[in-house]
């Protein structure tokens, strides 16, 4: 049976692994000239030299906000360090390491932009891809789809009232780079989630005053002294920003950490796949698409130990693909994610929280395991994920001190705090 895999990132690597395993034959499209996705750094913003989006929003000097010890694969952990906090390049490091162990790189066509999809009888994949170098475009046939183009490369910008009166520099954190272009300039960061928090406390090293604003209960942790925080942004000036406690304060840069969005512009209409809200619709079990299901998206979850669900992941599509695992008819598919969605909503999630798990990642691998007879992530990363998520909020100035070490399945341990 041939696989096509769209993206040679920590998603499309696990499904390159697993689907040769089995004995598929592999195709990955990957746009870029090397493997590793968001984990390839560059100093390019904006558009590319082929005229397409930058694809990483990676920044110099990032450091892992997990510990290594949750980011592995479940077979295959990160060659061991003292740190547990690591810089980006040993992210990708690790990820060449992967791909050599398991000979991926033999199956992968760089620089191929994936165009357009479309099923053809037999839910079967026609698949058009433009070689980027020879601007050439050709057409494929595949039994079955992994889509792991990942999700953190189309900026979710918001709808902010002026917008276009505030005169000076407005910018996404997808083309924020390094500390460097601020020196001396007051920033405003919309936005307190990981990169927010992250990029504010880097940006304070050089500019003259930074202010973070958000909507979230007021943060307790010292600050630094030019490091300070406000509500959310009511509208922007020409020279600033005013927010909802009447306040105003003039900046030079605008810097929205305001998170991305899920986009699959490749995917026809006849795919019938919809994104209502980052909410990716209709799959099953975050996976498997309800209406042609051959064609699954890997690493559509946030707030996981992402490398392990990714794998998790693939092992459950595979059982089905394969044929070793039959799947419920589509309507009993829908069910359940329907009342999945029903569930989050009661509890006072909204649309955009569809693919959240956080806490609930744990059941979440253990109902894919359990539905496919797979073996799951082991309960120690999920463990060690929710304690190092709550230790991010607690101290955010000093969290990537901890030292942390795998005991076994079940637990772990502090080498150092």
């Amino acid at each position: 049976m041939s696989y096509c895999i769209i993206g040679a990132g920590m998603a499309g690597l696990a499904a390159a692994r697993r689907v040769l395993e089995v004995g598929g034959e592999v195709t990955v499209f990957e746009r870029m000239d090397q493997i590793g996705g968001t984990w390839v750094y560059t100093d390019e913003v904006g558009i590319d030299r082929f005229g397409l989006p930058v694809h990483t929003s990676m920044y110099r000097g990032l450091r892992t906000n997990l510990p290594k010890e949750v980011m592995g694969y479940p077979d295959f952990p990160i060659p061991t360090q003292r740190a547990s906090y690591i810089v980006s390049e040993d992210i990708l490091s690790f990820l060449r390491l992967y791909a050599d162990r398991y000979n991926i790189e033999r199956h992968i066509k760089f620089q191929h932009l994936v165009v357009q999809i479309h099923p053809i009888v037999g839910d079967r994949w026609m698949v058009e891809v433009e070689n980027l170098t020879t601007q050439q475009k050709q057409q494929h046939i595949f039994d079955f789809l992994f889509i792991c183009n990942g999700h953190y490369h189309t900026p979710n910008m918001p709808d902010v009232q002026g917008r276009d009166c505030f005169h000076g520099q407005q910018l996404h954190s997808h083309d924020y780079r390094s500390t460097e272009h601020y020196k001396d300039k007051a920033v405003l960061v919309i936005g307190a989630g990981p990169s927010g928090m992250d990029i504010a406390l880097e940006l304070a090293k050089t500019a003259r005053r930074v202010t973070i604003s958000h909507h979230m209960e007021r943060l307790t942790f010292p600050f630094p002294s030019n490091l300070s925080q406000q509500m959310d942004v009511a509208l922007l000036t020409e020279t600033g920003a005013k927010f909802t406690n009447g306040e105003e304060e003039s900046f030079d840069v605008i810097l929205y950490c305001t998170g991305f969005r899920y986009s699959f512009p490749f995917l026809g209409d006849d795919c019938g796949v919809q994104v209502q809200d980052n909410h990716v619709q209709p799959l099953y079990k975050h996976c498997i698409n309800i209406n042609h299901p051959t064609m699954a998206f890997i690493g559509l979850p946030f707030y996981v130990c992402a490398a392990q669900m990714m794998d998790l992941q693939v092992r459950f599509c595979l059982q089905y693909f394969t044929g070793k695992q039959r799947l419920p008819p589509p309507t009993t598919m829908l069910k359940d994610m329907v009342q999945e969605i029903e569930e989050r909503f009661r509890r006072g999630f909204k649309r955009r929280h569809a693919h959240m798990m956080g806490p609930e990642q744990g059941r979440y691998y253990d109902d894919l395991a359990g539905t496919a007879d797979i073996e799951s992530v082991a309960p120690v990363m999920t463990k060690l994920h929710n304690e190092s998520s709550q230790r991010f909020v607690d101290d955010l100035i000093h969290f990537r001190e901890d030292v942390f070490k795998i005991v076994d399945d079940e637990h772990f341990e502090y080498v150092k705090q």
